[in-house]
């Protein structure tokens, strides 16, 4: 699917260096960003100006402010942006109760060999402290803790994608965001998606980030009240927490109780962003109340409609992890901020009329080099 978003923006002459890809490119895929940076995907070579760190609607974007929104003019790029929306969706996929174990590479020496191939076949972390290598979507991490499968107040599921692991400082935010989410919410716990493999890197399915440990994503359904069986993390559902018509929450399923949660993870200080729909960051707006400053690290991403994406900072002293600029400080909650995201362009993109040539998966030779001892290292000990 990335490849596909790769293809798609090769197109048009360049323009000037923005940041507003930023998010699309650490939740996305490097390439992308650099793309959209350089002005590719705008067929008549409207030019990007830079300064905007975040994307909230069609100037932030596309461009900035200045820029009339024709769909037709930006007909790739919004094409673009709703396949990264279904690489989300794979995180709903359904898991093994018993998974069968990847079949040995031919040639894992083979310079060709898919990054994605060999971390997929590394079941533990590596032995040592943890550090973080590289950026959200290329890079890896040494040394990771394992989430519990149960605590006091979460439980982890589709436990088959062996996805549960993190840098020790994220792993004690989601666990200190499950007891939060009980005291202030009510909810008898949360229950926690992937994070990242054993020693990050790009995955077989669902995720471009996910990749430094520094990722999680978390339902937005509730935990029960009663623990789940094996059976039931592997096939068990999220909630859909958004209407049909894609233009606001469904207030059967999302109550008051989810703005309490997001809203204490927002305040978590090393958290920099959360990823939601957009009409749940509409509803947020409509429903935060006091101090409202939580709101700016909720940003609309496509997908995200049944479960949220924490993303944390860099660690202190981590000098070889590449992290996101800061976003703007405002609440994003201004019309003209969620516009963008229900225009029918982006609610309804039309598929091009050729599909795009795919490319070849990252290598270990494209990723940071330090990768390459992280894949190589010990096992820690289980």
């Amino acid at each position: 699917m990335q490849d596909t978003v790769i293809a798609l923006l090769k197109a048009g002459p360049a323009g000037e260096e923005t940041r507003a890809s930023d998010d699309l490119r650490e939740h996305g895929d490097d390439r992308v960003g650099r793309a959209l940076r350089s002005g590719k995907g705008c067929k008549d070579g409207v030019r990007l100006r830079p300064g905007e760190s975040h994307i909230l609607n069609p100037e932030a974007a596309l461009g900035y402010k200045g820029i009339s929104m024709n769909p037709r003019r930006f007909a790739p790029l919004l094409l673009v942006m709703a396949l990264l929306a279904t690489g989300g969706a794979l995180a709903q996929d359904k898991g093994s109760v018993n998974p069968r174990p990847l079949p040995p590479l031919a040639n894992p020496n083979d310079p060709d060999v898919a990054a994605k191939e060999l971390f997929a076949r590394k079941l533990l972390p590596s032995k040592g402290p943890a550090h973080v290598i590289g950026s959200y979507t290329r890079g890896c991490i040494g040394g990771a803790e394992q989430i519990p499968v149960n605590g006091d107040h979460w439980q982890l599921m589709r436990l088959s994608r062996n996805r549960s692991y993190g840098h020790p400082d994220m792993i004690a935010l989601i666990k200190r965001l499950a007891a939060r989410a009980h005291r202030d919410a009510g909810w008898p716990g949360i229950l926690v998606g992937d994070i990242a493999q054993p020693r990050g890197g790009p995955a077989l399915s669902g995720h471009a980030s996910h990749q430094i440990g520094l990722d999680a994503d978390i339902w937005l359904t509730p935990m029960p009240d009663r623990r789940l069986s094996r059976e039931e993390r592997e096939d068990m559902s999220a909630v859909m927490m958004v209407r049909q018509d894609r233009l606001d929450v469904d207030p059967k399923v999302f109550t008051a109780s989810h703005v309490l949660v997001l809203r204490d993870a927002a305040r978590e200080p090393a958290v920099q962003r959360i990823f939601v729909n957009a009409a749940i960051k509409k509803a947020l707006c409509r429903e935060a109340k006091g101090d409202r400053a939580w709101l700016s690290k909720i940003r609309p991403w496509w997908g995200h409609d049944y479960h949220f994406h924490i993303r944390m900072r860099c660690p202190a002293g981590a000098g070889e992890c590449e992290g996101q600029p800061s976003q703007a400080e405002d609440e994003g909650c201004k019309p003209a901020d969620l516009a963008y995201w229900f225009s029918d362009a982006v609610l309804h993109p039309k598929p091009p009329p050729e599909p795009p040539k795919p490319k070849p998966p990252m290598t270990l030779a494209q990723m940071p080099a330090a990768c390459k001892a992280v894949l190589h290292a010990g096992d820690a000990k289980p």
